[in-house]
């Protein structure tokens, strides 16, 4: 057992080595403190005095682009700059997109160093009202160097005027689909289109991206801008208006009808009428005179001229194969089998001014037709479109491509026969000395041409097409009434 003496004797021993420990804390505390102090006052007075010193120029250590900058003025910073400017102001700069093009130099876009604010920016550094930001920034500088990335400029208004020809020529709007259809047949349909946009931001970025690799590598060499193009998707595409599977085009033809007289105009806009909007059930077999329906004046077709018994007579509807050649064109196209095609007893200048001969289909209800069986698991829709500036016939198949491509031979044409000659025939309806020609010579040949098919890499359909049309001889109609 420990004595009470030796306990307070211990006790009075801790109590003053805790005293010394804690005078000597607050000593350390205090020196700490007065030499924290005494830096901070060394420092702040000698920055003061560096400031001083340089009141007027841009602090040592500090670089634009690694271009040391110290000891300059604001004024003599943009100096540098603007002749680092003058040198690239002969560099031709081409935008360009598809066909189109545009060259300008750097100095007429006012492209290259924005100098007043690299100047200005490089000027406050070390310069804020924050006094130990400024000191820290002044000390990296003196001691490190500080680098700062360097600001650009070009006129918006040159490039947006330099722009506007090419995002005139190619914004588009994108294009909602509609389609209706009423028994059985589409009555309203328009198929999506994706719009176009001219992306200028990345025009303006890959022209900086372009001028800065110039400026490091002080190469004057041409700048080569690729016009950046967006595609703006419509909110409503072809497919998601209908579960039929009608979304994308599959099929085209086109033929032209100058010199066609009026009535004969009429009748074929009438005809591409009644067959636009049909529907084609998958595995269907379709046929052209079923989808027209009855062609007579009691279904508002006009008299002009048809072949007829061998012969070019005014008839009902004449015109009409107009139509049935330029179906035929489409489902060549779009690869589907036809099964029934019938060609004029003659060549029909009509169906050679965009194309060769052999390309077209006669129908006469209700023995000659033009059929085709739709073999794609989806429907077909059919649409017709009537350029009348053009004088333009358009048929449109719209479906879902399952792959098939088609390779159409060029036709030959072979066993030619000169054109009869020209007859004239007495017209006593017409006035004396009149003459009208009611026929029109074409020489008799046989041309044929190949279809080939493929799909999945399989031949579907492998087939010759071979027309036989007899000369022509020209009719003329002289008047003898008196």
């Amino acid at each position: 057992m420990y004595h009470p003496i030796y306990q307070m004797k211990k006790k009075e021993k801790l109590q003053k080595r805790k005293k010394i420990l804690l005078r000597s804390l607050i000593s350390f505390f205090w020196f700490t403190t007065g030499a924290i102090l005494t830096t901070f006052l060394l420092t702040s007075f000698t920055f003061f005095i560096y400031k001083y010193v340089n009141s007027d120029v841009i602090y040592p250590g500090i670089m634009v682009d690694n271009i040391d900058l110290g000891k300059r003025t604001e004024i003599e910073a943009a100096k540098l700059f603007a002749q680092k400017n003058e040198a690239i102001g002969n560099i031709k700069i081409t935008f360009s997109l598809d066909s189109m093009s545009a060259t300008i130099s750097a100095k007429e876009l006012g492209l290259g160093y924005d100098q007043n604010l690299i100047a200005k920016q490089a000027m406050s550094l070390g310069r804020s009202n924050n006094l130990l930001s400024n000191i820290s920034i002044v000390f990296q500088a003196y001691f490190w160097g500080l680098n700062l990335q360097p600001a650009y400029h070009y006129s918006d208004d040159v490039l947006n005027k330099i722009l506007f020809p090419f995002a005139e020529k190619t914004d588009k709007e994108p294009v909602d689909a509609l389609f209706n259809f009423l028994n059985g047949k589409v009555i309203t349909f328009k198929v999506s289109q994706e719009g176009k946009k001219v992306n200028a931001d990345k025009v303006k970025e890959e022209l900086i991206s372009k001028l800065q690799k110039i400026l490091s590598e002080q190469i004057s060499q041409p700048i080569i801008i690729s016009i950046a193009v967006d595609t703006i998707l419509p909110k409503i595409t072809t497919e998601k208006v209908n579960n039929l599977g009608i979304k994308e085009l599959i099929g085209q033809g086109t033929s032209f009808f100058h010199h066609s007289i009026q009535s004969r105009i009429f009748n074929i806009t009438l005809a591409s009428s009644r067959i636009n909007g049909a529907l084609i059930a998958p595995n269907e077999n379709f046929s052209f005179d079923k989808g027209l329906g009855d062609v007579s004046a009691f279904t508002g077709y006009q008299q002009a001229y048809i072949i007829q018994n061998g012969k070019t007579v005014l008839g009902d509807g004449g015109g009409v194969c107009q139509v049935s050649t330029t179906f035929f064109r489409a489902l060549l196209d779009a690869g589907l089998p036809i099964t029934e095609r019938h060609a004029h007893a003659y060549r029909v200048g009509y169906y050679e001014q965009n194309g060769p001969p052999g390309l077209d289909a006669t129908i006469f209800s209700p023995s000659v037709d033009l059929k085709f069986k739709n073999d794609t698991n989806n429907y077909i829709l059919v649409q017709t479109q009537i350029d009348p500036e053009l004088q333009q016939l358009s048929v449109f198949l719209y479906g879902t491509s399952d792959g098939r491509s088609v390779v159409l031979s060029k036709p030959i044409v072979y066993n030619r026969i000169p054109a009869p000659e020209d007859v004239y025939q007495d017209d006593p309806t017409s006035p004396k000395g009149e003459i009208k020609q009611i026929d029109f010579s074409a020489e008799g040949a046989t041309v044929s041409f190949t279809r080939d098919v493929m799909k999945n890499g399989v031949k579907i359909i492998s087939e010759k097409f071979v027309s036989n049309y007899a000369p022509w001889r020209s009719v003329f109609l002289r008047g003898t009434k008196e």
